[in-house]
């Protein structure tokens, strides 16, 4: 049996007693939803300067917080910060620690040693302006009606979700953030961080984004939008103190984001069609709607729907050409090396997307991007479930801003002897024994990295069909001298001396 089907088998017989608790607890609590109880564990930082000038309507935001949560320390010089944007429905609790330890959504990502090692990166991650845990939104209390926002809450935009977190940024006093990194609406972000603030943005790293969204994606969450504004408790969104909630659109929405965020190879491969019901009604019949209708409602009470419309507007209105002419003008601003992953089975960004940006980058004149293709079951929910790819991905793309934190970059990379400079491979053609690699940049610790070649031969599935580029690291190698030695071993072998 395939591991899959081992380790993410759904238990069906829990489905009907959640449905009754559920029920249940809402019949008893009203509307007081569960994010309303997510009170420690991370860091607020509040907003009082000058009025937050928002990008639609000529609104603006007095004040607000935003909840953030650290691993790692900063440096003495500031400029070790690594800015993880979260996706959707995500709060600031990525990673475990001693306030909260809770495991978090990136648990096995961050963290000692881990690809993004706290012990060399200061991580920060927040929970988005229009979230629901701890950052204002329209859950939050109005001040000027002493009563939460609500519907009244002002339209939000992908790039206040940046602005307002380069304000925490600033707040820190640090001047330029080693890497943005950020998956699915934080892929936006990152990517969106480097146009509007280049000099303060060492890398990019963004993850099953696009540079607009595609019109079945808009299609799909303004269905989401429309099931929970279409739910009669949600009274116009000012539910919040009418005893009253929109469970079932709630539900229904997430019913339809689960459908979407993974793929049909798992859905095939986890549940086939198996039935848990023998009794033909029109009732659900098959495994997988028992876990979609599972999946809806443990998350209708673990989230605001409002936060939920906001938040989906905005990604619907987020295109990275707005204002510029060609994607090429408005990408020409980012000088920073860039690292671009998508997964092969992502419905709601698929993978042409991020080859699109990837195409436009290079066409910018960007000297160093990376693509990552990514041959996942998962679909869009890749960057949560395929830890190893991901890692892998963002640990050779990471290493070499290490080294120039700790001012270690030496003559790691050779073309058959000849020396290169600031950790930059000149060229490694090939490496024979089924490896094409490495004509291109940012090569360190035993890293090959290539872009405009065919790659990774071995690791094919980390290649964009040979296309753009790809990683690899040598596993267990302790320097670089040893490094050396088995690549110049390698290298007799096949006469390219």
């Amino acid at each position: 049996m395939h591991f899959l089907s081992k380790f993410l088998r759904f238990s069906i017989s829990n489905v009907l007693p959640l449905i009754s608790s559920i029920r249940q607890e809402h019949s008893l609590n009203g509307s007081e939803p569960a994010y309303h109880h997510a009170v420690s564990g991370y860091q607020i930082y509040k907003y009082k300067n000058e009025p937050f000038r928002l990008k639609y309507n000529n609104k603006t935001l007095n004040e607000f917080q935003l909840a953030y949560e650290t691993w790692g320390k900063l440096n003495a010089k500031k400029n070790n910060a690594v800015l993880i944007f979260t996706g959707t429905s995500s709060s600031s609790h990525a990673k475990s620690h001693d306030e909260n330890p809770r495991v978090g959504w990136w648990e096995k990502i961050i963290g000692p040693n881990l690809a993004i090692d706290t012990n060399h990166f200061f991580v920060i991650c927040c929970n988005h302006l229009g979230g629901c845990y701890g950052s204002t939104g329209p859950s939050s209390i109005n001040p000027a009606t002493s009563k939460p926002y609500g519907a009244s809450f002002p339209m939000l935009s992908v790039e206040d979700f940046v602005r307002a977190q380069f304000q925490l940024i600033k707040h820190l006093g640090i001047d330029k953030l080693r890497a943005s990194i950020g998956s699915s609406l934080g892929g936006m972000c990152s990517i969106l961080s480097g146009l509007l603030y280049s000099e303060n943005v060492g890398r990019i790293v963004t993850i099953s984004s696009c540079i607009a969204p595609c019109p079945t994606a808009i299609a799909l969450r303004y269905l989401q939008r429309k099931m929970i504004m279409t739910d009669p408790n949600w009274t116009h969104g000012h539910y919040y103190d009418n005893g009253v909630y929109p469970l079932d659109g709630m539900r229904i929405a997430r019913e339809i984001g689960m459908l979407i965020d993974r793929s049909g190879p798992e859905w095939l491969e986890r549940f086939g069609l198996r039935r848990f019901n023998d009794s033909i009604q029109l009732t659900p019949t098959f495994e997988i709607e028992s876990y979609l209708q599972y999946h809806g409602l443990t998350f209708t009470k673990n989230y605001d729907p409002n936060s939920l419309l906001y938040i989906s507007k905005a990604i619907d209105l987020f295109n990275l050409t707005e204002g510029y002419d060609t994607p090429t003008d408005a990408l020409s601003k980012i000088r920073c090396p860039v690292l671009v992953l998508g997964s092969q089975t992502d419905i709601l960004f698929p993978i042409w997307q991020q080859k699109q940006l990837t195409d436009e980058l290079i066409k910018s004149g960007n000297p160093d991007v990376t693509f990552f293709e990514l041959n996942s079951i998962f679909g869009h929910d890749t960057f949560l479930l395929d830890i190893n790819s991901v890692s892998s991905a963002l640990k050779g793309f990471l290493e070499v801003s290490t080294l120039s934190i700790e001012g270690e970059i030496q003559t790691r990379c050779r073309r058959f002897g000849s020396s290169c400079s600031a950790g930059r491979c000149r060229c490694f053609r090939s490496c024979g024994r089924g490896w094409s690699c490495c004509c291109g940049r940012s090569c360190g610790r035993g890293w090959s990295c290539c872009r405009g070649r065919s790659c990774c031969r071995r690791q094919s599935r980390f290649c964009g069909r040979a296309r753009y580029g790809c990683q690899y690291r040598y596993k267990n190698i302790d320097n670089d001298i040893s490094f050396m030695k088995r690549f110049e071993r390698i290298l007799e072998t096949i006469n390219l001396h």
